[in-house]
């Protein structure tokens, strides 16, 4: 299940204000993508996610296995919440275009398939000592500022080796959400601001 939130304008009461549109998105494990709902809303918070976890609930979503990268402020985590022991994990595919941020084109590409070893490993244990072996390679002492930037993520990343493999395969990445996100600011930008 992923969450987030977009700011649009809406016509509100004769003015134009911003808003938000909070998105629930499902993901079911053959990997199909259900958008379980929008709400618009001035500010989030515990009162507005209990409602939103209470009318899931009613509309017959029994659990929701988090995965999510950011769990948003006040969702409770109830009895029919459950999360991976060490936290919810981050998204790999934005710590790997981060690491991409300091490697020339040329090496992207074989840089990219050195780090696959990490995030590829059977659990935490065998992860850290792909970073540790990368971080020693040829590749970790010509970009040592990718290695720095896995540990400092380190306590996030670790979540992540908690799921089975086709699990990790759809919480890889928040890419999901914001390819929705996307698709409705296109809708916004070209209708304008939306009626309450």
């Amino acid at each position: 299940m992923f969450f987030d939130a977009i700011r649009v304008k809406i016509r509100d009461e004769g003015m134009v204000r911003n808003k938000a549109i909070h998105i629930a998105l499902g993901v079911l494990a053959d990997g199909t993508k259900v958008v379980l709902g929008l709400w618009i809303e001035q500010n989030e918070g515990a009162k507005f996610w209990l409602r939103v976890m209470n009318e899931l609930r009613n509309r017959g979503v029994e659990d929701i296995h988090a995965g999510c990268r950011r769990w948003p402020q006040g969702l409770p985590r109830g009895d029919y919440c459950r999360v991976s022991r060490g936290g919810s994990p981050t998204c790999i595919v934005h710590l790997l275009r981060n690491s991409m941020d300091f490697v020339s084109w040329k090496d992207r590409k074989p840089l990219a398939g050195a780090l696959k070893s990490i995030y590829r490993a059977v659990d935490a244990k065998a992860a850290e000592e792909a970073l540790t072996a990368f971080e020693v390679s040829e590749w970790g002492r010509r970009y040592p500022a990718i290695g720095q930037s896995w540990r400092r993520a380190w306590g996030e990343v670790i979540p992540f080796f908690a799921f089975p493999d086709d699990v990790r395969r759809i919480i890889y990445t928040t890419n999901a959400i914001e390819a929705l996100n996307a698709q409705l600011r296109r809708a916004v930008r070209a209708k304008g601001p939306l009626p309450q």
